[in-house]
């Protein structure tokens, strides 16, 4: 079946000569920078995260619209610099893809997904400076849970890993004494140390499960705040402070909530 993207190419075009005007006329766009884009654009990322653990699609769409821009903004800037352009961006990522699915463009056989991903990273091996740097791909700027699920990933991707995932759990155990102990001695600092193994254990722990720890943790954070919202309500209600109510009052509308979820 012929494949038409001429839809696709016409509204693609309009966005490029949209931002090529804006540039030029807009005071704000004239006066960015790659720089000035760069915390502008992580934002983007996370209310593109937040749309799609919503699952509000309508939200997904407007939210790649916006990174979209973003990446043809930086693309222009690129051009003005004469560094590159939009067409340089898209060639160097069609090549690369091309390249990094050997089992597809090649002749290389493949059973399922993790020996395309153990691929990946060899492939990823062989690129001009990381000959044999495993995590040089790992930017510093990662925020620290996702950077130790990438960390993981990655050596995974080299036969780095657990023969058995139910192993894992002997080390999240061992962490959590080793925490213990510290916590027992008061020592702050080795506190924080052997909170962290813990974490990047039980982190390693959700890799091999098939969980993603930042999904994981983003909806037990909006869980928490579902649920105390509804104790505030209930306080409200009764026409009372949180700060005059007891824990166990609290509790008690705090398992109401809980109930109602499970309802």
């Amino acid at each position: 079946m012929e494949k038409d993207f001429t839809k696709q190419k016409e509204a693609f075009a309009e966005l490029l000569d949209i931002m090529e005007t804006l540039r030029e006329k807009c005071p704000w766009d004239h006066k960015q920078t790659l720089e000035s884009l760069r915390t502008l654009s992580v934002e983007e990322v996370y209310e593109l995260g937040d749309a799609i653990l919503k699952n509000d699609m309508q939200e997904v769409k407007k939210e790649l619209g916006d990174l979209l821009m973003h990446i043809v903004f930086y693309a222009l800037i690129g051009k003005e610099q004469e560094q590159f352009d939009m067409t340089d961006v898209l060639n160097e990522i069609c090549a690369k893809l091309r390249y990094r699915h050997p089992h597809i463009y090649g002749e290389v056989k493949v059973e399922d997904e993790n020996d395309v991903l153990r691929n990946w990273e060899q492939l990823k091996l062989k690129e001009k400076g990381r000959h044999n740097k495993v995590l040089e791909g790992v930017p510093d700027a990662l925020p620290a849970l996702v950077k130790a699920y990438r960390i993981q990933d990655k050596v995974r991707g080299v036969g780095f890993d657990w023969k058995q995932k139910e192993d894992v759990w002997q080390k999240v155990r061992e962490e959590l004494g080793e925490l213990e102990v510290e916590v027992a001695r008061k020592d702050q600092e080795r506190m924080e140390e052997e909170f962290g193994d813990f974490m990047f254990a039980m982190i390693n722990a959700a890799r091999l499960y098939g969980i993603n720890p930042e999904d994981a943790l983003e909806k037990s954070n909006k869980k928490f705040i579902r649920r105390f919202s509804y104790v505030e309500k209930k306080a409200h209600e009764t026409e009372r402070n949180l700060s005059d109510m007891t824990l166990e009052e609290m509790d008690e509308y705090w398992n109401e909530a809980k109930a109602m979820e499970k309802a």
